[in-house]
């Protein structure tokens, strides 16, 4: 029997999203055709559209779907820096960011930006006062609203608050928090002047149970931004492209669902998190839980275990038929240490010797049993492993 404690990863498929999205793909026709079948296909896209603004508290035409969080943070960021200030720069980024976001900044520095990065704590939060100290005259910022791997949540409305009182544009990364913690477009945006403070929040559909490869980015209306793709005017032309109305159609029902069941599971999902830990703890005395204690997503156990590989650790777990991970599922495959372990100023060893158990809807007792009942014999086999060495 597999265990699964990866959701950070993807979580699994809903059933109303499948059933959403085999109901929409019998829908024949283009939404951008005139014809009745076309305007079939365009009434389900912008109810889905709707839909989606509801939950997100943005406008629907703020709404612009997409094939996922990679995908919108490459727009959000490439799309602010084309559209910038000619004198403006400077690029406002944390250091322990996902690398869908450090890897587009980092393009962006080999064309010409200027990288101003802000150093993260020791729990992975960004400071607001490092941040707004950053801001004044750069071309853009960035953040997470959650980190994906610590699991540490930040205060995202001083974070938008300071980009706004530097009118200074902003993109959140609020893959990982979306449908876990609470999320409003327009509560974050305040009372912000057109252009600047919060103008685009990222988001992925897989990370709340609706299927990989549809996301979103809510681009407010006032936001100055380019396109990536070009060819069409769909999508105010933020993204050109025949839009893919079975994924916008699943995108909307995961998402309602999600958010309807997110302080509950939140609640069931802190305690099942607390039992691991502790469990963990007891196992391991000296393994210790990495973030912010108190303020993270609910599913997410981010632990070092000392002297231990986490490849190593990995490898056993999985044998024993549990799935977890060593950090973001983006990096998979690649013996490296953890940027985020780094960023909250960790030594190399340590970067390497962490992994990540994150719960989700279908995680139950079952699951952290399995875990525990395995990880103190992992541990002990692990410990005395070398780098990419199988223990």
């Amino acid at each position: 029997m597999r265990h699964y404690l990866d959701h950070a990863a993807t979580s699994p498929l809903r059933p109303e999203a499948r059933a959403a999205w085999l109901a929409a793909a019998d829908v024949l026709g283009n939404a951008s055709s005139t014809h009745g079948a076309g305007q079939d296909a365009r009434r389900l896209l912008e109810e889905s559209r709707e839909r989606t603004a509801a939950v997100l508290d943005c406008e629907p035409v703020e709404v612009v779907f997409t094939s996922g969080g990679t995908e919108s943070v490459n727009l959000a960021l490439h799309g602010l820096w084309e559209a910038r200030a000619a004198d403006a720069v400077a690029i406002v980024m944390p250091d322990a960011e996902h690398h869908a976001t450090m890897d587009t900044v980092g393009d962006l520095v080999a064309h010409g930006a200027l990288l101003r990065p802000v150093a993260v704590t020791s729990t992975a939060r960004i400071p607001i006062a490092a941040f707004a100290e950053a801001l004044p005259g750069a071309a853009l910022a960035t953040a997470l609203v959650a980190n994906n791997e610590a699991g540490t949540v930040n205060d995202a409305e001083e974070i938008s608050a300071a980009a706004s009182a530097a009118a200074v544009p902003l993109h959140l990364d609020a893959v990982s928090a979306v449908g876990h913690v609470p999320f409003s477009f327009r509560g974050l945006r305040g009372d912000a002047e057109p252009g600047v403070g919060l103008v685009a929040a990222s988001i992925a559909g897989h990370k709340f149970g609706a299927p990989v490869g549809v996301g979103a980015l809510i681009a407010a209306r006032s936001a100055r931004m380019s396109p990536l793709l070009h060819g069409g005017a769909q999508q105010r032309g933020l993204r050109a492209g025949t839009q893919d109305v079975p994924g916008a159609a699943a995108f909307a029902v995961g998402l309602e669902l999600a958010e309807a069941e997110r302080e509950r599971e939140a609640r069931r999902l802190s305690a099942l998190r607390d039992r691991l830990v502790d469990g963990i703890r007891a196992a391991v005395p000296n393994a210790v839980l990495l973030g912010d204690p108190v303020d993270r997503l609910p599913g997410n156990a981010h632990v070092l275990f000392p002297g231990a590989v986490g490849e190593s650790l990995l490898f056993l777990l999985d044998m024993a038929g549990i799935a977890a991970s060593t950090g973001s599922a983006c990096q998979a495959g690649v013996a490296e240490p953890s940027h985020v372990v780094l960023a909250m100023g960790r030594p190399e060893q340590d970067a390497r010797s962490v992994l990540r158990f994150s719960l989700g809807r279908t995680s139950v007792d079952a699951d952290v049993d399995a875990v525990l009942g395995a990880i103190a014999d992992a541990y002990a086999r692990a410990s005395g492993a070398r780098p990419g060495a199988r223990s």
